[in-house]
């Protein structure tokens, strides 16, 4: 049944990266489209030509940037920090807290055996104080 879920889990994730990608490609073409518009309404229709001369770059620049930081999410940063990585720092933190869950449980078996021993220690002096009365 483990193998069942990784199986599907590696499916799903190779989906969604697919999906990842599809929507940049479809990004990409919405972009040279939509560029090409913006240029066309600039220089062949005049919009905006009052306003501000060759505007469309502005706009293109903006769009490209963030056709920019949609690939860097698609390609790199999902590379570097995807599944694997995240499963990989859960692992890890999981690591860290069981560690500081056993410091402490040693801390407090210490102290709590110190306590003991004080506790022994006293009811013993007090029998020896009753025995020499």
């Amino acid at each position: 049944m483990d193998d069942l879920n990784k199986q599907h889990e590696l499916y799903e994730n190779a989906r969604n990266r697919a999906k990842q990608k599809k929507r940049l490609y479809f990004h990409f073409v919405v972009f040279l489209v939509g560029s090409v518009f913006l240029i066309a309404l600039n220089k062949i229709f005049n919009v905006g030509e009052n306003i501000v001369s060759d505007w469309f770059v502005w706009a293109i620049t903006l769009w490209f940037f963030f056709f920019v930081l949609h690939f860097i999410n698609v390609f790199v940063t999902n590379r570097f920090m995807g599944k694997e990585w995240e499963r990989a720092q859960t692992e890890k933190l999981v690591r860290k807290q069981e560690l500081k869950i056993a410091e402490l449980e040693k801390e407090i078996k210490s102290n709590y055996a110190l306590k003991y021993e004080d506790l022994a220690l006293n009811q013993e002096e007090i029998s020896k104080k009753n025995l020499t009365e």
